[in-house]
């Protein structure tokens, strides 16, 4: 780094393996600057409005998830027969132990290839069993990183089964493509009933290591506004109001899809890869 002082003086203040302080006295007046630099990244408060927790599963116990708190979407097709689950997606949805199970602390999500052209993995859902008007959701995850896979951390009305999708609305914590493994998708679904069509509004921000490191995917919720971060840092905000379906019950979805719509080409050589989860926590 380089610093321009000019017709001053300077000198070193303190020193260590992070930070420098400079002393900078202009010649003249004598006035004296005070500079840190770091190689620490600021931290900023995230300035959450709901703070207090009102459920979590941390994953301790080993074994199937625990059936209080999730249950299986099984299959190819959705609720309303939409085969790929309207994605055009490749993968069959079981609920067994080698695609989905709680080990060591984690929930792993586990897609693999059946060795002859077809995939299965799991997607696991709270509907039914727990569901949340607003709040704060976050979710601590480590993501696949092989091409064609299509992990997501997301929600959907509760009344999802009976006016459909996007009417219900759809709130997407985290997405990330098939092809780009360096960054996080949030996205907002629902029906835009004056134009009569399907809407959403979407952001995107880069993820280091989002493969081979945990990181923290949140969204928080009110009746005035929806925000998205990635590690306490909001990269998504659109306002909420009466008029869209964001102010109702929703409930968690937790999957890795395979090619389809986001998910893309799949490796031809791919066998299996995972989704590990540290915890889901709700605080209102």
């Amino acid at each position: 780094m380089g610093w321009l002082v000019g017709s001053s003086t300077y000198d070193i203040i303190s020193v260590s393996d992070d930070e420098l302080i400079v002393r900078i006295i202009q010649a003249g007046d004598g006035f004296a600057w005070y500079h840190k630099f770091t190689s620490t990244k600021p931290t900023q408060d995230a300035g959450y409005v709901y703070n207090d927790l009102v459920w979590e599963d941390d994953f301790n116990t080993d074994g199937a998830p625990d059936a209080t708190n999730w249950t299986y979407d099984l299959g190819t097709t959705d609720t309303f027969g939409n085969n790929g689950w309207g994605n055009g997606e490749l993968q069959t949805y079981t609920n067994n132990a080698e695609n989905v199970k709680v080990e060591g602390g984690s929930l792993k999500i586990t897609a693999k290839s059946d060795g002859s052209g077809g995939y299965t993995s799991a997607r696991l859902k709270s509907q039914g069993l727990r569901k949340f008007p607003y709040g704060r959701i976050e979710v601590r995850a480590k993501l696949p990183a092989s091409a064609g896979t299509w992990p997501a951390i997301w929600m959907l009305g509760s009344n999802y089964t009976t006016v459909g999708w996007p009417t219900c609305g759809e709130i997407d914590i985290m997405e990330q493509t098939g092809a780009n493994k360096d960054n996080t998708l949030g996205t907002l679904h629902w029906y835009n009933t004056t134009a009569n069509s399907n809407a959403s509004y979407g952001e995107t921000t880069a993820v280091a290591d989002a493969s081979s490191d945990f990181h923290l995917y949140t969204v928080e919720w009110s009746d005035t506004s929806i925000k998205i971060y990635l590690d306490d840092v909001s990269f998504f905000q659109m306002d909420n109001d009466s008029t869209l379906p964001f102010n109702a019950d929703f409930f968690m979805i937790l999957n890795i899809a395979m090619g389809g719509t986001l998910g893309g080409d799949i490796d031809p050589g791919f066998t299996e890869d995972t989704m590990e989860i540290d915890y889901v926590k709700v605080f209102q």
